[in-house]
């Protein structure tokens, strides 16, 4: 099993969070998640859980828009809003992958 740290929506290459709103984000911090994924040979498909914390719950039908394209699998997922996420994020996510 492999228990990934959450992710923002940092473009790594540029150092700063992506411009766009909350679909960009979700875009960049799924990416990101990809990312490390891949550098321990898993893919999406192997998420089993994810936690979600959004700025503002009510940005929640524009993250499941794109976070659904994603996670077709459907792993089990609990979705909640807190303030002051890190970087000024609007999103959050850590996941739990498994072989």
């Amino acid at each position: 099993m492999l228990f990934l740290t959450g992710q923002i929506g940092k473009d790594h290459k540029k150092g700063a969070l992506v411009f766009g709103g909350i679909e960009a984000e979700t875009k960049q911090v799924i990416e990101n998640i990809e990312d490390v994924l891949e550098h321990h040979g898993l893919s999406l498909d192997h998420v089993v859980k994810c936690t979600v914390i959004l700025k503002d719950i009510n940005d929640f039908k524009a993250f499941n828009s794109v976070y659904t394209t994603y996670f077709t699998k459907k792993p089990a997922r609990t979705t909640f809003a807190a303030a002051g996420l890190a970087g000024g994020a609007s999103i959050e996510i850590d996941v739990i992958a498994a072989k």
